[in-house]
């Protein structure tokens, strides 16, 4: 190996990089203008409101001028993730110093002007934002929340052999739960087909204004720690950059080098065992090249470096301000056109080995579409509506057998849950692939295997989904399914990932990735073993308030509509998909063809089920969900048998936002289009699969405000399915019941109140069949009401 990169004088070249690195970060906080202090610092060089962070940024620097290093050392497919969150001027400096913003952002230029444009952007209204954003080249782990840069890490290098994955994990964001449970993500690791993350988990000691735990806590207890998740840490600390230089290089080339042995013997000897992966700690001081004190406060090493280091409020403290920048030596740094000195710049790596313009981190750049089977292969023959029953999920897996199966060369599809695989009856995708498992196996195991690509090993929801999010943004396919009232630990995971996405639309730079998609089963209204603790449909409110081009929610009515819509979600690009989706034995209701005409459609009238044809309807019934369409057809038999005169029309609703007015929503139904399948004001009873109000949210600016809608109203316990649509009023008998309330008594007086008093009556002897027997009325799980 050349030893160019040992050499003292590369290594005065990575400081003066690094010195670079600094400077541009802090101006980035503080400058208007006077970007290379030709002239004194004045105060109107200096931004009114100075937004951001210091803290983290000069050992991010730091660690990122070393990735640097043995990028060019070794020939290395790298990326750079950054956990602390903050600090995302450390990122767009490098990006800067490598050409490579200047590459995607044109007007950024590489001298004195687009310097300036550089450091005024810097959290600046209409500018960027202060963490590593999808804005920043190279980025793949969103700066806005903390917890996720490993997860997304091992999601990267999952099916990657040759890339390495570094991330810089905060020692602040080291005491999140999804962070903590990340370290375990080395138990699913395959040296042979998989590729490699490096963990430096660095230690500058605070928080915003609290130390971090992890740093007070002794050598001996954080090594043992670090252990005995499976690491082999080496510890690189001090303060002195020139022996600090020494050590990172010296320990970049040894874990580097492990590295590629580890791979080399799995590769070699098809050894698939779990070995024990190299990380570094890193501990730096907070702040670190700062001002050490600042009106008598220390600053650098202790939390007040946090954030902004000088607040510019008088003379002094300019003078400070520019004491501190001059300490960086820009003069030495700059040529006169304001660009990195050629003897400093060679130093980079070059094309897409640079860590901005690494296509892993533009992972649309690789995306390759899955190769799919016809999902109509694996329909649900539907002779009559209702007559025939499946499970969703467990049809629904026979497909995604065989998608492993078609994309098995190309190694680009993975499933994530947390430990509910089967549970989610995913079953016959066991028929083509395992769980990954690099820990201990026993002869009693099942569907275990060194290599695999269901991903359900861990029970952690964050985990789940950061490994998903890390597979997807470098340009690889899949999807999580999970309890429904589970989902919500991912509540902000979904939300940062949406907005990351919302972005992404608006760079042109960035290419389309795989969608994120949600199956969400195992839901509220057959919880008869698990109870009230397992009933929450809220995760469709929250994503629904995400922006319209997004987001995307999907209620498949049967198997056949589930088949037809995750083929559409799988080939989609850059959405937030969430299905609802049934996995207990159901009614099904349409024939492949009339599935895919209502899923394409996105909500239809269902013709054979209304008797309204060629005239105005007396009620409209709509219903989105499995549960919901069960009870409305229900419903709707019995108006049909007991009224035959009642002019019903059904409505199916499998794309929520159809419900939504055109111009809020691309996929909401024009007004004309709503008053014409709902008409203006008759009775719409609307069965909804969640919360109530989400409907009402929905709609609440169309023309026909006479709308009632059931739905979930946190009511249950541990009961029969029928119960649970009892006790929240979707049942059968509560939506016919509705119906009569909201019927014209001069026309229809007669008859709705001995109706009403029957579904009571019906009522009452469910309720009591229920209590006495622990089981649903055998009418009512094998069907009777409900007929063509």
């Amino acid at each position: 190996m050349n030893n160019i990169y040992n050499e003292s004088s590369y290594l005065d070249t990575m400081n003066a990089w690094w010195r670079a690195a600094n400077y541009l970060s802090a101006c980035q906080l503080y400058l208007l203008d006077n970007p290379l202090l030709r002239r004194p610092l004045e105060m109107k060089d200096v931004k009114k409101k100075i937004v951001g962070h210091w803290g983290t940024v000069p050992g991010q620097n730091f660690v990122t001028v070393n990735c640097n290093r043995v990028i060019n050392k070794y020939n290395l497919d790298m990326i750079l993730l950054s956990g602390p969150g903050h600090g995302g001027n450390f990122f767009i400096a490098n990006d800067y110093l490598d050409g490579s913003y200047s590459e995607i952002y044109p007007n950024i230029s590489q001298d004195e002007k687009g310097m300036q444009k550089l450091f005024k952007q810097f959290s600046f209204p209409g500018g960027v934002p202060s963490h590593c954003a999808p804005e920043t080249p190279g980025s793949i782990n969103e700066g806005g929340e903390l917890g996720y840069s490993l997860a997304h890490g091992f999601g990267a290098v999952f099916d990657n052999p040759d890339l390495i994955a570094t991330v810089i994990v905060g020692d602040g964001e080291s005491e999140t739960g999804p962070l903590a449970t990340s370290w375990h993500s080395n138990k699913f690791l395959n040296p042979i087909s998989d590729g490699a993350v490096l963990p430096v988990l660095h230690l500058n000691g605070y928080k915003i204004s609290n130390p971090t735990i992890l740093s007070r806590i002794s050598h001996e207890e954080l090594e043992s720690l670090l252990k005995g998740y499976g690491w082999k840490p080496y510890f690189v600390e001090g303060n002195d950059p020139k022996v600090m230089f020494q050590k990172m290089t010296e320990t970049m080339d040894t874990v580097i080098e492990e590295i590629k042995a580890i791979q080399k013997n799995a590769r070699e000897n098809n050894d698939a065992k779990r070995p024990i992966w190299p990380m570094i700690v890193l501990r730096t001081p907070k702040g670190w090249t700062a001002p050490k004190l600042v009106d008598g406060v220390h600053i650098e090493g202790s939390f007040h470096a946090h954030q902004v280091p000088i607040e510019i409020t008088d003379e002094d403290h300019l003078h400070l301000l520019e004491k501190w920048l001059r300490s960086y030596q820009p003069e030495e740094l700059f040529n006169e056109e304001g660009k990195l000195k050629e003897s400093i710049a060679a130093i980079s790596p070059k094309g897409d080995h640079r860590l901005g313009m690494n296509p892993h981190a533009n992972g649309g750049k690789l995306l390759r579409d899955l190769v799919m089977p016809d999902f109509r292969d694996y329909a649900v023959d539907v002779k009559e509506p209702g007559m025939t029953e499946a499970q969703d999920m467990m049809e629904f897996g026979k497909f995604v057998r065989d998608i492993f199966e078609a994309n098995r060369a190309s190694k680009n599809f993975r499933i994530f849950s947390p430990d509910e695989g089967m549970s989610n009856r995913l079953n016959h995708a066991f028929e083509a692939e395992n769980r990954p498992w690099e820990a201990e196996m026993l002869d009693t195991d099942e569907h275990l295997d060194r290599i695999g690509r269901i991903m359900d090993g861990m029970l952690s929801e964050h985990m789940c989904e950061g490994w998903l999010e890390g597979y997807l943004l470098t340009g690889r396919h899949g999807f999580f399914d999970s309890y429904e009232a589970f989902v919500r630990v991912v509540d902000s995971m979904a939300a940062q990932h949406a907005k990351w996405l919302k972005v992404c639309n608006q760079l042109p730079w960035r290419e389309e990735i795989a969608s994120l998609n949600f199956i969400l089963t195992s839901h509220i209204w057959q919880q008869d073993h698990n109870g009230f603790t397992h009933q929450d449909p809220g995760f469709l409110d929250h994503i629904a308030n995400k922006k319209a081009d997004v987001v995307r929610i999907y209620l498949p009515a049967d198997t056949n509509c589930l088949l037809s819509t995750m083929d559409h979600c799988l080939r989609s690009k850059n959405y937030v998909n969430v299905v609802v989706a049934s996995k207990h034995p159901r009614p099904q209701w349409f024939s492949m063809d009339e599935a895919v005409k209502l899923c394409t459609q996105g909500l239809e009238i269902v013709n054979w089920a209304s008797n309204d044809q060629g005239i105005e309807p007396d009620v409209v019934m709509a219903c989105a969900g499995d549960t919901p369409t069960l009870e409305t057809l229900a419903a709707v038999s019995i108006l049909h048998e007991e009224m035959p005169e009642l002019k019903v029309r059904v409505i199916n609703v499998v794309d929520l936002f159809k419900l939504q007015p055109a111009q809020e929503h691309p996929h909401g139904l024009t007004d004309a289009e709503y008053d014409m399948m709902f008409t203006t004001d008759k009775p719409i009873i609307f069965a909804f699969h969640g919360y109530p109000t989400l409907i009402h949210e929905l709609t609440y600016r169309r023309h026909n405000r006479n709308l009632h809608v059931r739905g979930y109203k946190e009511e249950g316990t541990i009961t029969t399915p029928f119960d649970m649509r009892v006790q929240n009023d979707i049942d059968r008998f509560h939506l016919v019941e509705d119906v009569l309330l909201r019927l014209p008594k001069e026309k229809f007086g007669n008859k709705t109140a001995h109706l009403f008093q029957q579904m009571e009556d019906k009522l009452v002897e469910h309720k009591q069949y229920i209590h006495e027997n622990g089981q649903d009325l055998p009418e009512v799980a094998n069907w009777k009401w409900c007929k063509k």
